[in-house]
């Protein structure tokens, strides 16, 4: 009978026959102090985010609730500033010109919670006294109703006079469609390309969104802007403070923990190899 065969069986060894050593509490200290900076970093940006968003939403208010002051003469233009001059609401009194309309395609607006549903800005060339045109946004008109002929209510003759408040072109980004002036659809609200398309030559380098007269019918339907600006900031920067003081008592616990096991994550003194099994 053959004598019984012994197959040793050993734990992987090192070189010397050490175990690998757990990784240091130490290893990790550099990373940890990276990631806790760039949290808290996130967090002071939206602290910043939020002063900036309630400095502009302070802004807005105050410009939006000012009485209507004339429009600024054509001569000063130029010198007009978006940051200074933007949502100011502007008085002026000018005569449409209806057979130049165009249709700005109506997305989600923030400015004007009183539109729903899919629809056009009907967009408008209004002739002043001195012969300088601006571009008024009459309104929201629905889909239905893109054709001028489908509200003959609201062809106005003659000088009229607006109130509305001053706005800047929308800026063009690389996911806005292209506009389309053989279909009088545009996607921007860009009165320059507006006048271009329409032979109108130099315009205003604003536009007015207006406020009143309400057209008989109520189309198209101009309206008060409204500030519906969202300001989420402090969640997101209490969220991102609250990740970083998640980081420090992890890593403090894992370290404690880690330190206590092995001096730090290496061997303990004194400690012995497995010791190998036959079969």
């Amino acid at each position: 009978m053959n004598a019984p065969t012994h197959v040793a069986i050993n734990a992987p060894r090192r070189p010397g026959g050490a175990q690998p050593p757990r990784r240091s509490w130490r290893g990790l200290l550099l990373p940890a102090v990276l990631a806790f900076a760039v949290l808290v970093a996130l967090g002071t940006w939206q602290v910043e985010r939020k002063a900036w968003k309630e400095a502009l939403i302070a802004t807005l208010d105050e410009r939006l609730a000012a009485p209507a002051q004339a429009l600024p003469a054509a001569t000063t233009w130029p010198e007009l500033d978006p940051a200074r001059d933007e949502y100011r609401r502007v008085s002026l009194r000018a005569e449409f010109e209806l057979d130049r309309e165009a249709l700005v395609y109506a997305a989600a607006a923030g400015f004007r919670p009183d539109v729903t549903g899919p629809g056009y800005w009907v967009f408008t060339p209004a002739r002043l006294a001195d012969g300088a045109i601006v571009m008024v946004n009459r309104g929201f008109v629905p889909e239905g109703l893109r054709d001028a002929k489908s509200r003959p209510a609201g062809a106005v003759s003659g000088p009229i006079e607006i109130v509305g408040v001053m706005r800047w072109p929308d800026a063009r980004h690389w996911f806005t469609p292209g506009d389309d002036p053989a279909h009088n659809l545009w996607f921007s609200r860009d009165p320059s390309a507006i006048a271009t398309a329409k032979g109108l030559g130099a315009v205003a380098p604003f536009y007015v969104e207006q406020e009143s007269p309400v057209p008989l019918g109520g189309l198209p339907q101009p309206g008060k802007l409204v500030v519906s600006l969202p300001n989420n900031h402090l969640q997101y920067a209490v969220t991102w403070y609250g990740l970083a003081a998640v980081l420090v008592v992890m890593f403090l616990i894992w370290s404690r923990t880690s330190t206590a096991r092995g001096g730090g994550g290496e061997d303990a003194p004194g400690r012995q190899d497995p010791p190998s099994r036959s079969l």
